[in-house]
């Protein structure tokens, strides 16, 4: 299995982050893929099998306490999970790269971009992000009630297995009357859920929901690329996808109607046709803020 080193833990032991590195790039770029929280970077399975069969070489990491990647104690704050990234970056040696970060992964992509000047980053693309400041707050009203992450942290700490269970299918837009994954996929994804550490589970959702991305994105001046779905109940367009792209007004901006919070597999085959024109063929600048493609 391969690993790349990122620092060391409180009693010297190296942290480690687990990868996958697959494909090769005619044009020689590389797309490093970001997963979301509560998952590794196995959610990624139909991704990683389709882009490299497009001349890409498609690099997934599994974040620090998830997958098979180290557990520390700490370090899950976004400094420290962008240094992670950067760990990958430089000793992969990647150049004219292309960050796809998902959900909380879009924050790494965006802390990135502004605490390592962008090196070695080609494109980013935002995928259901969490950017660019989920909590409500005085001056972000636009926000999640902070009640709600309360309650996210007081069911995982009182039970984190039927947390999972239950957070999964409001991640896809299961209900009774909607089925778009079946229950095997909900059970493949608890499993890769549940390994990760409960410290790592709270304090990420923690990070992920606390943390102001606003100045990061003024950071990014490569081009942008913002995919959302409008029934996302997990990360909100109104609070995410929408005020990233009047954040970055020369990003192309999609939004998939209909589409749920883990459109990656609701919405696999669009994500991917979507991702592979964004890297291949660059990006669409909008003529202004309030334009969107809609599908």
């Amino acid at each position: 299995m391969s690993y790349i080193k990122a620092g060391t833990d409180a009693f010297g032991n190296d942290i480690k982050l687990f990868y996958q590195d697959l494909g090769t790039s005619t044009a020689g770029s590389t797309v490093v893929l970001i997963h979301g929280w509560p998952l590794s970077h196995e959610m990624w399975d139909y991704q990683l099998a389709e882009l490299p069969a497009h001349g890409l070489r498609v690099v997934a990491y599994d974040r620090r306490g998830f997958g098979k990647s180290s557990q520390p104690w700490d370090g899950y704050d976004y400094d420290t999970l962008a240094d992670d990234l950067k760990a990958v970056l430089d000793e992969l040696n990647l150049q004219n790269v292309t960050l796809v970060g998902f959900s909380m992964g879009g924050g790494e992509v965006a802390r990135y971009m502004s605490r390592h000047g962008g090196a070695r980053v080609a494109k980013v693309a935002f995928v259901s992000a969490v950017t660019p400041y989920l909590l409500k707050t005085e001056d972000n009203p636009d926000g999640v009630d902070k009640d709600v992450f309360d309650e996210i942290t007081e069911n995982i700490q009182k039970d984190r297995a039927a947390f999972l269970q239950t957070f999964g299918k409001q991640f896809y837009g299961v209900n009774l009357i909607s089925k778009p994954v079946s229950q095997a996929h909900l059970d493949g994804d608890f499993a890769r859920a549940y390994v990760a550490s409960h410290k790592a589970t709270l304090e990420c959702a923690k990070s992920f929901a606390e943390t102001d991305f606003r100045d990061d994105l003024t950071q990014i001046q490569v081009p942008a690329l913002i995919i959302h779905g409008d029934s996302d109940k997990t990360v909100p367009i109104e609070a995410s996808g929408e005020r990233t792209a009047n954040a970055l007004p020369n990003a192309q901006y999609l939004v998939y109607d209909g589409a749920p919070h883990g459109l990656f597999v609701t919405e696999k085959d669009r994500l991917t046709e979507d991702l592979l024109s964004f890297i291949q063929e660059g990006v669409s600048v909008r003529e202004s803020v309030g334009t969107t493609t809609l599908y």
